[in-house]
């Protein structure tokens, strides 16, 4: 019987389909709680002496009683316009890092070179498209008006009109403020999301000789796991990272002292807890995602794979 870890590398076509597909699904089930953490990360409540922050429940609850539900999903245009290629990248670069980095005369790779795979294409998929998605996104989830009320104009109108409006007035580079946080991020993401869900699927089927494809409830649960990994590793890094992309630029202060500003002002200003505000609704919205992303994926995958074998190789896979 033919086990996933002996199955050839799908084609490039197939990440792009099947991580399109899954990345769609994750964003729209996940996207108001990744507004409300963007929401608390950018709130001073809890400042005044006496005061605590705002939770995530109320925090969703005044979005959506200021602004209607429907404020909840702001900078989902943006998300959704960047998720297939994220998503192809992700699954494309990780399995092309891992192939490299593979035993040759056993075609395996060591638990060490997968966490060094997915570093690297957390990296990859920062760069190439996850920084100026995330700054859009931000931007359109940072206003706080209301959509009840037509005459309350927005500063950005939608996804496509953001990206005009910030080229225009601050430039192209701005759309990569924060790279470097958002490839640290990504990075130690992706590195303890991939480890960690190709142990705990090695492990599952360790228990299940028998399976020859995990189910998706199973995929799910794995993914479930793995993908609270990233957020409680690196919340500072991203609350860090969402202030400096949601602040205009400063002329004559470079990247790092900008970054070195904030994390100065928020530990003066606000103390340790102010670096991990949001964490709750990250680790609800990224693990979730995860869950959803793995679960569709594999499945996806799987039909594509299923469509592709003819019957003659089919006889020889079992």
């Amino acid at each position: 019987m033919s086990r996933n870890g002996d199955k050839k590398p799908v084609g490039f076509a197939t990440h792009i389909t099947a991580g399109g597909i899954a990345g769609a699904m994750e964003a729209i089930c996940c996207q108001p709680l990744d507004t409300i953490k963007v929401r608390m990360q950018l709130s001073k409540s809890g400042m005044a002496p006496g005061t605590k922050p705002r939770g995530f429940v109320a925090t969703g609850l005044m979005i959506v009683r200021r602004e209607t539900p429907l404020a909840l999903y702001k900078g989902l245009g943006a998300v959704l316009s960047g998720i297939v290629p994220k998503m192809a990248i992700r699954f494309a670069s990780f399995e092309t890092y891992k192939e490299w980095l593979a035993d040759k005369s056993t075609g395996n790779t060591r638990v060490g070179n997968i966490f060094i795979a997915g570093l690297a294409a957390g990296t990859t998929e920062a760069v190439a498209v996850v920084c100026p998605m995330e700054v859009v996104k931000i931007r359109l989830q940072a206003q706080q008006h209301s959509l009840a009320d037509p005459l309350e104009a927005p500063r950005y109108r939608n996804a496509g009109h953001a990206v005009y409006t910030i080229i225009r007035e601050e430039g192209f580079s701005a759309l990569y403020r924060g790279v470097s946080l958002t490839a640290l991020r990504q990075a130690t993401n992706q590195g303890a999301n991939f480890t960690a869900y190709q142990e705990l699927k090695k492990l599952a089927h360790t228990y299940q000789p028998d399976l020859k494809d995990l189910p998706s409830y199973q995929h799910m649960i794995i993914g479930l796991i793995s993908g609270a990994m990233g957020p409680f590793s690196n919340a500072p890094i991203d609350t860090i990272k969402t202030r400096l992309q949601k602040a205009t630029y400063e002329p004559g202060t470079t990247a790092f002292q900008r970054i070195a500003a904030i994390a100065n002002d928020m530990w003066k200003q606000e103390g340790i807890r102010s670096f991990y505000k949001g964490i709750t609704p990250r680790v609800l919205r990224v693990a979730p995602g995860q869950a959803i992303v793995f679960a569709v994926y594999e499945k996806v995958r799987g039909i594509i794979e299923t469509m592709n074998v003819s019957p003659s190789q089919d006889r020889y896979s079992e």
